[in-house]
């Protein structure tokens, strides 16, 4: 199965209309954000976010950057 056609069931089991192809670049913009800015799992749970906010998937991304760009970089001289 690919990853659309799991998509597509998966939206109608769930009884929620399938993302559109912008949606799903978008989408995988922001989870590539997260997972890059911090852990891999930054990644799903920032797509929940996502689906729980009014914001646009464009503002969304913009949010997600300005984290990434906030947070401390490995080497920085932050311990923890």
């Amino acid at each position: 199965m690919t990853r659309d056609e799991w998509i597509a069931s998966f939206a109608a089991e769930t009884g929620v209309q399938r993302p559109s192809l912008q949606e799903i670049s978008e989408l995988l913009d922001l989870a590539g954000v997260a997972a890059h800015a911090s852990e891999r799992t930054a990644a799903p749970l920032a797509c929940w976010i996502a689906g729980r906010s009014d914001l646009p998937l464009a503002e969304l991304l913009a949010a997600a950057e300005r984290v990434g760009a906030s947070a401390p970089r490995a080497g920085d001289g932050e311990s923890g």
